[in-house]
Formats: C-alpha cells, sequence, structure tokens
C-alpha cells in the first residue's frame, strides 16, 4: 500500500472500531447498563476503543476487533434479549456506516463533483472504498459465532441451554481459535463472501454503484 492509502485505512480504522464499540456501550445504556458509561466507553475517542492485534489485522487484511465494551447483564431487565441486541448494536452499526459511505458515493457521482480535481477525486474514491469495505470486513468478522466475538452472543444463546453454557465455559480459549484461524487464512473465504453478500444488498438500497 502506498502512503495515502495506508493514512486512509488508519483513519478509517480508528473511526469504525470507535462506532462500533461506543454502539455497544449506548445500546447497553439504553438497556439498563451504565457499567460503559461508567468507564468512559460512550466516546468517539479511538484510544478508548483500541486493541492493538484487532486494529491491525483490520488495517492490513480488512477484518479484526477492538478492545471488547463490559457489559453487566444483571442490570438488564430481560438478561438474554437485551445481550443479544447489545452484541447486535456494534456489526449492525458497521453495516450502517457502509451504507452512508455509498450514499455519499452515490451523490458524488451523480453530481459530478469528483470530476473537478483528479487528485481529489482519487482520495475521496479511496476513503470511500476503504471505509466501505473496512466496515463490512469488521461487521462480518465480529458476526462470526466464536467467543468471545458478538456473534457468540448473538447466535449461541439460541443453543440448549447446557450446551450454550458448555461453549461459553471455553470463551477465553476463542482468541487462540481466532489467532489459529487467521494464520491458516480459514476466515478470508467465508468474510469475503459474507461480506460480498453484504455488500450487494447495501449497493441494491442505495439503486447500485
Amino acid at each position: 500500500m502506498d502512503i495515502i492509502t495506508l493514512l486512509v485505512r488508519a483513519v478509517v480504522v480508528l473511526l469504525a472500531i470507535s462506532v462500533h464499540e461506543m454502539a455497544h456501550g449506548y445500546m447497553a445504556y439504553w438497556l439498563g447498563d451504565k457499567t460503559a458509561k461508567s468507564m468512559g466507553r460512550l466516546s468517539l475517542n479511538p484510544f478508548r476503543h483500541l486493541d492493538i492485534v484487532g486494529s491491525l489485522c483490520l488495517l492490513f487484511f480488512g477484518f479484526g476487533w477492538a478492545k471488547p465494551v463490559v457489559v453487566n447483564p444483571y442490570c438488564f431487565k430481560k438478561p438474554r434479549r437485551d445481550m443479544i441486541l447489545t452484541s447486535l448494536a456494534g456489526p449492525l452499526s458497521n453495516f450502517i456506516m457502509a451504507f452512508l459511505g455509498l450514499v455519499i458515493f452515490k451523490v458524488l457521482l451523480m453530481t459530478k463533483v469528483l470530476y473537478f480535481n483528479l487528485l481529489l477525486t482519487d482520495i475521496v474514491m479511496t476513503f470511500v472504498e476503504h471505509f466501505v469495505f473496512l466496515n463490512i470486513g469488521l461487521g462480518v468478522f465480529n458476526l462470526l459465532p466464536v467467543p468471545p466475538l458478538d456473534g457468540s452472543k448473538i447466535f449461541l444463546p439460541f443453543l440448549p441451554q447446557r450446551l450454550y453454557a458448555d461453549i461459553m465455559r471455553y470463551e477465553h480459549l476463542g482468541w487462540i481459535v481466532l489467532m489459529v484461524a487467521l494464520a491458516l487464512d480459514v476466515l478470508s473465504p467465508v468474510i469475503g463472501t459474507v461480506g460480498s453478500w453484504v455488500f450487494e444488498a447495501l449497493a441494491f438500497l442505495v439503486g447500485g454503484v
């Protein structure tokens, strides 16, 4: 990657993880848990949410993670439902941002603003491209049903209670599984395929790009 692309991706990564984790925190707050607020996580300051390894993975591989927001399910009125909603808020926020990126891109094309300056056009196109695809990558990756990713708290609760408890007992080993999967590059085809479906759906919603 050239230096401009790298800088653009870095800015997008910081923005994507900040909104992702803030969305978790605000959803938990709205549902009655003030833990994230008390820890200063209801913020767009990326350094409150930064996980170095996860951010580097997002920067260079297109998918990754941030420092998880702490949630206390005992503060929820309906712990199972509210934990699912809180976990879903992060990936959903990334898909919304990707959609907004496509809307902005569509507007720029329709108004022909990008044709006035080639350098500006190149920078804007690079930013929008990475803004869309890195947000989709972050959202899809975190929907994987592997503890401790968001997907494990969204999909696994629908398993029989005993099986769910057995899986979550080994949640602390989830990062090892993910690191091995990343090292073996077994996640890229899955995330790439699902990510392309998400992109096509979002592009359809904006009338094609």
